[in-house]
């Protein structure tokens, strides 16, 4: 384990026991892109997970981008994801490996929607202006993305769903607050050794990587709350 926020911002709030095993208050920091298929499929499994634990628990999500030097304004899915993976048929089959997986997890992935890669900075800066509806902008962005091929690199595409959920933010995305902050924690993240994501923290400590079945990241988080109780820092 290693850490992964000041303590200032990895305060814990009401940590009292819920009960044998049932932690209250505890905060899970979950560091991820809005275009990684694989955080979409870390958050329904950390849901399904929570459940198991029959934990009480706060989650903070943090930026990451995949792809730190993608131009404002995106590039064609197509022609990108060729050039990354050697063709297209090596893109369509690592699509094909996500829609697997996200049907393990509940989840319906549309990935021949998609038309464009955009940059995510716009979206990191919008899942922590939502403050405490960034866990449902953070989901809305994901099935925008993944189900409907929507541009969430673009302002009125991004505007239009926090409305969704009632959050009015077209003035806010015209803007730039948060747009240094975004890029000093990635940075940071990297710092860390965090080079793949979702990551996840528990007591701003990091645990693990990964999109693990909501299983193995019960087992994962149960043995790491123990440890960190054993030394105290919980």
């Amino acid at each position: 384990m290693s850490d992964l926020l000041t303590p200032a911002s990895a305060s814990q709030g009401d940590t009292r026991a819920g009960g044998p095993g049932r932690p209250l208050g505890l905060r899970i920091d979950v560091v991820s892109d809005a275009i990684c298929p694989w955080c979409w499929i870390g958050r329904a499994n950390l849901t399904a997970a929570l459940a198991e634990l029959g934990w009480d628990a706060q989650v903070q999500w943090h930026p990451y981008q995949l792809n730190p030097d993608m131009p404002a304004g995106g590039v064609d899915r197509a022609a990108y994801r060729a050039q990354k993976f050697g063709s297209l048929a090596a893109s369509a089959k690592k699509d094909a490996q996500v829609a697997q997986a996200g049907a393990a997890a509940g989840l319906e992935f549309r990935l021949g929607e998609q038309k464009r890669t955009p940059n995510t900075v716009l979206a990191h800066r919008l899942a922590k202006f939502a403050g405490p509806l960034q866990d449902a902008m953070i989901e809305r962005m994901f099935r925008a993305y993944f189900q409907e091929g929507q541009d969430i690199g673009d302002r009125a595409v991004l505007a239009a769903l926090a409305a969704e959920i009632g959050l009015d933010a077209a003035a806010f995305l015209d803007g730039d607050e948060f747009d240094a902050e975004i890029r000093t924690e990635d940075a940071h993240f990297r710092r860390l050794g965090i080079n793949g994501v979702p990551s996840f923290a528990l007591a701003g400590h990091i645990l693990f990587s990964g999109a693990m079945p909501p299983d193995r990241m019960a087992a994962a988080f149960r043995q790491g709350h123990a440890a960190l109780t054993e030394k105290g820092l919980i």
